[in-house]
C-alpha cells in the first residue's frame, strides 16, 4: 500500500523514537517501536498486497487476485525487483487462462527479473514450455522442460514434465 521508499523511513523513524524510548527509560516502549520497525522491514521485503494475492490464489480465486494486483498502480517504482518478478508471474498464471500471449510476456518478465524460489522458476519455465508446445515451437518447448526438470528439486513437477514431454513427442 505504501511505497518502499516510505516504508523504510518509517523503519528508520521508527527505531530512532525506540532509541529515544531505551535512553528515557522506557525499555518495554522501546521493545514494542523495534517489533513495530521489524514489521516495516518484513514488508520492504515482502509486498503485502502480493501477500494478499498469494493467499487468493490458494483459494483458486483468479479474479480475487487479479483484483489485489491491480491495486499495485505502478510496479516498477512500488516493488523491488524480486517483488517485480513474482508480480508478474501472478498476472502469467492469471492470463494463462484467458489470452496465452499476454501469459507468456509476463512469464517472461518474471524469469527475467528473478524469483526467489526454485519451484516458482520451475512453475514459470514449465509453462512456458506448454505455451511453446501450444504455438508449436518444439526446440524452445524442450529446453524449458529441460529447464524445468533442473529446477525441480523435490520432484514435485515430475508428473507434469512427463506429461508435457509425452504431449512434446507427438508434436
Amino acid at each position: 500500500m505504501f511505497n518502499k521508499n516510505i516504508k523504510l523511513a518509517l523503519a528508520f523513524l521508527t527505531v530512532a523514537y525506540a532509541g529515544y524510548q531505551f535512553v528515557q527509560g522506557g525499555i518495554g516502549n522501546g521493545i514494542a517501536l523495534l517489533l513495530l520497525a521489524g514489521i516495516f522491514v518484513f514488508l520492504y521485503f515482502r509486498n503485502e498486497i502480493i501477500l494478499l494475492s498469494f493467499l487468493r490464489m490458494r483459494k483458486q480465486d483468479l479474479d480475487g487476485t487479479e483484483r489485489w494486483l491491480t491495486r499495485i498502480r505502478n510496479p516498477e517504482g512500488a516493488l523491488t525487483v524480486k517483488q517485480q518478478g513474482y508480480y508478474n508471474y501472478l498476472l502469467g498464471i492469471i492470463y494463462s487462462q484467458k489470452n496465452l500471449t499476454q501469459a507468456e510476456k509476463y512469464f517472461r518478465k518474471a524469469i527475467k527479473l528473478g524469483l526467489n524460489m526454485d519451484y516458482d522458476l520451475a512453475m514459470a519455465k514449465l509453462s512456458l514450455a506448454g505455451i511453446a508446445m501450444q504455438k508449436r515451437r518444439k526446440r524452445e518447448a524442450t529446453t524449458l522442460l529441460q529447464e524445468a526438470k533442473k529446477l525441480d528439486k523435490n520432484n514435485m513437477l515430475s508428473e507434469q514434465v512427463k506429461m508435457m514431454q509425452q504431449q512434446l513427442k507427438k508434436i
